[in-house]
């Protein structure tokens, strides 16, 4: 008798506390589909994703080089008599930087000149003398051998005329030489030698640099896989780049274009140098100034799903979970091409509408049944116009 009353007096208590805890506000149906997998329904986050064309950019780093750099050096040697350039002024291509002494190359000159004169007046001579054996020959007044003889002569006098004109033509390039030009236009550096200094033709050093400033080179590292994955996307290797300096608050004024990728990849980190060209007509872009380039890429149609909802699989899978009409969970693996921003841009795994959990999906498991809330990660994504790196 005794055990049968605390019988009832267990079960009264265990009704009571049912009653107690079970929440308050549910329907009947959603007490009877959680009791029916044995567990309350999960409050999760979730968002509707929708099918959007998004923007695309890749930003890499990049460093800048001149399009053109001339090392001014001497060709011939001699005493630097003057420099004829401010340092850092602009140059044209053509004008003078220095005069190195002449004295020693005009002199050359002269007797060049000299000899030629000379060479000239012994053919004249020849050229008589062999006419004048032409008739002499036909009446037999002078011997073969002879007449032969004066033809050598005169052949003689024609190839020293021409050694003479060659030489005169060599002095007169070095004479030219002492005066030391500017090959480009440019901006011109710091002169590394002063007046009264001694230079040698071809020597190592440089004299001072021009470096034409606009337009200029910026040199961008890209990933070998990532290159290859930017060709698949555009249908030409022209692409328009922005930049944005080092220290600077200002994106840069003006857009440059891809020119080429580099036809090896670096073996020690798979990635591959591009090209970029722009103007510079302020020249605000230096060489070895590191620059952030922004190459914008053709639009692509896709799914952008918050990071934060996705999670990896034991097999480097990704996957989401999506809340069916019944609000039960179920996950499904996604395809995503690229991040973008703290979004993933998905392709492949959801349909236009699909509702997936956004938070809260560390305490569900197949099968479960969700309490869904909109999570404010719709008003956090990116739109088709933004741009997505």
């Amino acid at each position: 008798m005794k055990k049968s009353i605390l019988l009832i007096v267990i079960l009264a208590g265990v009704v009571g506390l049912a009653f107690y805890y079970w929440p308050a506000g549910s329907s009947d149906a959603d007490q009877q589909q959680a009791m029916a997998h044995g567990q309350k329904a999960v409050p999760v986050d979730v968002m509707a994703v929708h099918k959007q064309q998004v923007r695309l950019f890749d930003e890499l780093p990049g460093r800048v080089a001149a399009q053109k750099v001339a090392e001014i050096r001497p060709q011939v040697s001699g005493i630097i008599t003057k420099r004829l350039f401010k340092e850092g002024s602009y140059v044209e291509a053509g004008q003078q930087l220095y005069q190195i002494d002449p004295g020693l190359y005009q002199a050359a000159y002269s007797s060049a000149l000299a000899q030629l004169q000379r060479s000239r007046a012994n053919l004249k001579a020849a050229e008589s003398t062999a006419k004048r054996y032409d008739g002499l020959i036909e009446k037999h007044l002078v011997s073969q051998q002879q007449y032969d003889d004066v033809k050598v002569a005169h052949e003689q006098a024609k190839a020293d005329v021409a050694i003479a004109e060659a030489n005169v033509a060599r002095a007169k390039i070095d004479l030219d030489y002492t005066k030391v030009y500017a090959p480009i236009s440019g901006r011109v550096g710091r002169s590394l030698v002063t007046e009264g200094a001694l230079v040698t033709a071809s020597q190592e050093s440089e004299l001072t640099r021009v470096t034409q400033l606009d337009p200029v080179y910026v040199d961008l590292t890209q990933s070998s896989a990532d290159l290859m994955r930017m060709r698949s996307m555009s249908k030409t290797d022209i692409l328009a780049v922005s930049l944005n300096v080092d220290g600077s608050a200002q994106p840069y004024p003006h857009k440059g274009e891809i020119q080429f990728a580099d036809v090896t990849v670096d073996e020690s980190t798979s990635s591959v140098v591009m090209r970029a060209e722009f103007p510079n007509p302020d020249q605000l872009l230096l060489p070895g100034m590191f620059v952030r380039a922004t190459i914008e890429l053709p639009s692509q149609q896709g799914f952008l799903v918050p990071q934060r909802a996705t999670n990896r699989t034991p097999d480097g899978s990704l996957q989401v979970w999506r809340v069916a009409a019944d609000n039960t969970v179920s996950p499904f693996t996604i395809q995503a091409e690229r991040e973008v921003g703290n979004h993933w841009l998905v392709t492949e795994g959801l349909a236009e509408g699909d509702t997936i959990v956004v938070a809260g999906f560390q305490k569900i498991r197949p099968g479960a049944t969700v309490n869904p809330a909109t999570s404010d990660a719709v008003n956090q994504a990116p739109t088709a116009e933004s741009a997505a790196y």
